[in-house]
């Protein structure tokens, strides 16, 4: 999936990104049920560029309790696995700092620590939240202080609004709907 795919026009700045996310409509926990591949929307947040050089594949919602929020794929890339949020969050605060991190490519570090960093537990929460005036499905992670707030795009697409304790803004991303690999 490409973010091309999704907007006639890519937004590239935080205020277009919001206008087009408080344009989408809100959805319910369950239209979010599923696998999700997704991309970053880039807007000129800190984060930007950062889940891409890991080689984040996208979210899965298994039901409101069971949400994996962070899939990559295998090495050979033909299922995917879910990594601890917990330890990416904790290296978030200097990854933001060192800008050139997020012109290196992390995919293959992580993929082979895939033991390590590996959770067969989900990590976070589906539950509707009131965000920029409007009532929407959002993924309540369990172990930071992070909502990521859906709208819907299309039958198959969100916008995806990161609200990060401590953050001025959103960081933006995309998911499209993707039952092609499987969860191991």
């Amino acid at each position: 999936m490409l973010v091309q795919d999704l907007f006639s026009t890519v937004p590239t700045t935080t205020a277009a990104a919001i206008e087009v996310f408080d344009a989408a409509a809100a959805v319910d926990p369950d239209f979010m049920l599923g696998t999700w591949r997704g991309a970053e929307l880039p807007t000129g947040h800190p984060l930007d560029g950062l889940l891409a050089a890991t080689g984040w594949w996208g979210k899965q919602f298994v039901d409101a309790e069971t949400v994996h929020p962070l899939l990559f794929p295998t090495r050979d890339g033909s299922a995917l696995w879910a990594f601890n949020p917990v330890l990416a969050f904790s290296a978030l605060g200097p990854a933001t700092k060192l800008p050139g991190l997020k012109k290196r490519s992390f995919a293959g570090p992580i993929t082979r620590l895939q033991p390590l960093l590996r959770t067969r537990s989900p990590k976070a929460r589906l539950r509707t939240t009131r965000f920029r005036e409007v009532d929407s499905a959002t993924m309540v992670y369990d172990q930071a202080p992070i909502n990521d707030v859906f709208r819907r795009l299309s039958g198959e697409a969100v916008i995806g609004a990161m609200d990060l304790r401590g953050s001025s803004r959103p960081y933006f991303f995309v998911l499209h709907r993707d039952e092609s690999l499987k969860l191991i």
